[in-house]
Order: C-alpha cells, then sequence, then structure tokens
C-alpha cells in the first residue's frame, strides 16, 4: 500500500497569505514549482500517493491567513494523509543569512525524525548549509494535522545565491526532499 504524503506548497499566489519576496522572485512561485517536482518524482516510484494543497500555480486557498492554513489542514487530514510536508522559503533582512532548516511539533517524534532527513537530503543534494532541525509547537500547521509534518524553509529568497539556487534549480530541492523522505521510510 503507498505512503500518502500531502505536500503542502505554502502561501498563495495573491494574498491573502501571500509569501516572502527577495531577489526579483516569489516564494509561492518557489514553492509552488518545488512541490510539482516532489510530487512528480514520489508518484513515479510506485511508493508514495501524492496530494498538493496548490494542483495549479492559480490555486487561491481561504480568505485570510487563518482560513489558508485551516483549509490546508482540513484537506491533508480529511484525505487521511500520513505525512504533511510543508514547503517555504525563508527570508532576512539581512542579505548573507542562508542555509536549510525545517520544523516539527516536537522532539523525539517521527515528524522530528523525518525533517532531519530531508534537511540532510536538500544539504546532500544542494550544497547548502545545515541550519538544523528546530521544534515550534506555535505554528498551525504543525499542531492541527492529524499525521506527522514538518515545515521545510528550502533557503533564504533575500539571500542572492540561494535565490538563484531555489529559482533555477528547483530540481534540486525535490530531489533533497525525495531522498530524505526515502531515508526515513526506506521505500524508493
Amino acid at each position: 500500500m503507498a505512503i500518502k504524503i500531502y505536500i503542502d506548497q505554502g502561501h498563495n499566489p495573491v494574498n491573502p497569505n501571500a509569501g516572502a519576496e527577495g531577489n526579483g522572485l516569489r516564494e509561492q512561485d518557489i514553492t509552488y514549482r518545488v512541490g510539482q517536482l516532489l510530487a512528480d518524482r514520489l508518484e513515479r516510484s510506485g511508493n508514495y500517493e501524492v496530494r498538493l494543497s496548490r494542483p495549479t500555480p492559480d490555486t487561491q486557498l481561504g480568505t485570510s491567513n487563518a482560513s489558508s492554513l485551516r483549509v490546508r489542514v482540513q484537506d491533508a487530514n480529511s484525505w487521511g494523509a500520513d505525512y504533511f510536508i510543508s514547503l517555504h522559503t525563508n527570508a532576512s533582512d539581512n542579505a548573507a543569512a542562508n542555509g536549510v532548516e525545517a520544523y516539527a511539533y516536537a522532539r523525539n517524534t517521527p515528524a522530528f525524525a523525518l525533517g532531519e532527513d530531508v534537511v540532510d537530503g536538500i544539504v546532500d543534494a544542494v550544497g547548502v548549509r545545515d541550519r538544523g532541525m528546530k521544534v515550534r509547537p506555535g505554528l498551525y500547521v504543525l499542531k492541527r494535522t492529524a499525521m506527522p509534518a514538518i515545515l521545510v524553509e528550502l533557503g533564504f529568497i533575500t539571500n542572492p545565491r540561494e535565490a538563484s539556487l531555489m529559482s533555477n534549480s528547483p530540481n534540486l530541492y525535490a530531489d533533497g526532499i525525495y531522498n530524505g523522505i526515502v531515508d526515513f521510510t526506506g521505500l524508493r
């Protein structure tokens, strides 16, 4: 039986809940592309069934930040996902800030272990700095999902090098996340 993975491509194409911007790029466009590529890799393996929060680049979820998050979580919960992966890009006033990191609701959980493998996979595939796995119990998508959930900050959209990597090589990020999922589940 296939493992069901819900890929949440963070943010909406326009407000409400549009994402960060930097270096002429928009977070919601990067997360959309990486999510599509990841879904394709997972489905081609035959071991995973995938649902995307934004199946098209114009998919708009909710009418506010709160309802946008609620719709994503309700969709994953009602679908019966085994794992929830929310994709984002980080931003900072400091253009030198860099690296990939991920968040889970708590330590010593399947979600935390999945996040560690996903971060390692991205570091290996892309060659970015490992900012580690962190606990964030206050994040709505981590506390309201009925399955292990992680939120991944792929890199800093405000860092010129990382923005270029995310824009020009989204396949490397999808490969890294895929490899992390495979390492965690043991299913290629």
